[in-house]
């Protein structure tokens, strides 16, 4: 008999992205092991709205602490593990990992790997302002050896605003589709040989088909990494 782990999704943040999460997750269980086998899961979906503000105020510790807290109830009702369902909230990543027994599924971990396997050393990133801008995901990636390119301040901010201003609302506008696109070719001529799509709206925008090097969807990533965590 197959005894699945236990997957401790935090999400909620956005809840479309979080969808996401649950579908790959489970269709890649079913592709695994066949049959009607499904994911063994605990969602606990956190209201956006609430972290949205916080994170804009730069409210760090407020929002790492409710994080933390979600982790522990995960942890408290059968959760083997712990995969926060963004890049962003990744900047609480360590302090959680430091409050729980239970390992944090790290999305750029799990990215990285995939990077590192199509033999690629230098990407570049898109994601939220704080994603694009602030260490913690960038080190992260660095400490991996590789280096990584992110747009320039004005394109960061286009970026950022279709994020939260449409995709987290779940808004596709194919006039915000070009204008990323727009922005990773210019990326791609100053040297990028992949692109991550660094926040876990932006697959449900670009997709392969629409760029000329490796995208590295990192939903699709960190969902799959936990299954192959929950199968060992």
């Amino acid at each position: 008999m197959i005894i699945l782990k236990v997957i401790g999704l935090i999400g909620g943040m956005s809840w479309e992205s979080s969808l996401e999460y649950y579908r790959i997750i489970n269709e890649t269980v079913k592709e695994r092991l066949g049959g009607l086998h499904s994911a063994k899961c605990i969602l606990y979906s956190l209201d956006f709205e609430i972290i949205e503000k916080l994170q804009h105020k730069g409210a760090w510790k407020d929002l790492t602490k409710i994080l933390i807290d979600a982790a522990k109830k995960l942890e408290s009702i059968g959760a083997d593990m712990i995969i926060i369902c963004t890049n962003t909230m990744h900047k609480t990543a360590t302090e959680i990992q430091n409050n729980i027994r239970i390992p944090l599924i790290h999305i750029v971990d799990a990215t990285a790997e995939k990077i590192l396997a199509n033999k690629i050393d230098r990407v570049a990133l898109l994601g939220t302002k704080f994603t694009m801008e602030e260490p913690f995901y960038k080190d992260r990636l660095k400490h991996h050896g590789i280096d990584v390119l992110i747009p320039n301040e004005k394109e960061r901010s286009i970026i950022h605003k279709i994020i939260y201003n449409e995709l987290c609302l779940g808004i596709i506008k194919l006039s915000s589709k070009q204008k990323v696109k727009e922005i990773i070719n210019r990326l791609i001529a100053n040297g990028a040989q992949g692109i991550i799509l660094g926040c876990t709206e932006l697959p449900l925008l670009i997709k392969q088909e629409d760029i000329p090097v490796p995208i590295f969807d990192t939903t699709t990533i960190h969902a799959k990494a936990a299954v192959e965590y929950a199968l060992k």
